[in-house]
């Protein structure tokens, strides 16, 4: 396997790597200049014969365009069509894995910060993530013709609650971590301590609209997690 280190806005580094490549996974980090990247590189990708992508977007991409981060997502979601890639889209739900990121605060504070509410989020592990990706990238790559673009929700198979949220943490740790409440104010403040302001500001919105929408595993073509 051949490993090339560059930048989606470098288009040379680009074009370097996409040699010889038919199938893409997508996958650019939360930036100022996300969309910028996806564009970019997706344009870069039909150059060079690329025509085969698997890109990874955002649960409900569509219906959360106030976020600057599934607005991009959707707006990238658009490119496979106009590019006439063959692609599939996957939307994964809230990442399970983001309780890593908190963990030091749990601990510290015996409180769970992340305000996500309580009609209940059906979260993803990064790891089912993976390899539905996988399967995705060589059914894609092996298929014997073009097929259609298509969208696949991935979610969890529980739907939790802040409060179970706190609950399992409690069970976990051994002893009773509370869940923090619905606070977006005080949640955008404590994230922008360790987060670029507009990031944490982003963060804010995408906590409210968790508390506002139920993310049901019944919806589209779910997969369940582990």
């Amino acid at each position: 396997m051949d490993v090339f280190k560059g930048d989606l806005l470098d288009i040379d580094s680009l074009r370097k790597a996409f040699s010889g490549v038919d199938t893409l996974f997508l996958l650019n980090a939360v930036t100022g200049d996300e969309f910028t990247q996806a564009l970019i590189t997706l344009n870069v990708a039909r150059e060079a014969g690329i025509d085969r992508v698997v890109y990874l977007s955002g649960f409900d991409a569509d219906k959360a365009v106030n976020v600057p981060h599934f607005a991009v997502k959707f707006g990238a979601e658009r490119m496979p069509e106009t590019l006439c890639f063959s692609a599939t889209i996957l939307r994964p739900a809230y990442f399970i894995d983001n309780e890593v990121m908190i963990a030091d605060v749990v601990r510290k504070h015996n409180v769970y910060p992340m305000p996500i509410g309580s009609r209940g989020v059906a979260m993803a592990d990064a790891r089912d993530i993976a390899e539905i990706a996988a399967i995705e990238l060589i059914r894609r790559d092996r298929a014997s013709g073009k097929l259609p673009v298509e969208t696949i929700n991935i979610v969890g198979s529980d739907i939790l609650t802040g409060a179970d949220v706190a609950a399992i943490w409690t069970e976990v740790l051994g002893r009773p971590i509370a869940y923090g409440g619905d606070d977006p104010g005080g949640f955008e403040a404590s994230m922008a301590n360790f987060m670029p302001v507009w990031m944490a500001y982003e963060m804010r919105i995408m906590a409210e609209l968790l508390r506002q929408r139920r993310h049901d595993p019944s919806g589209g073509r779910p997969r369940a997690s582990g």
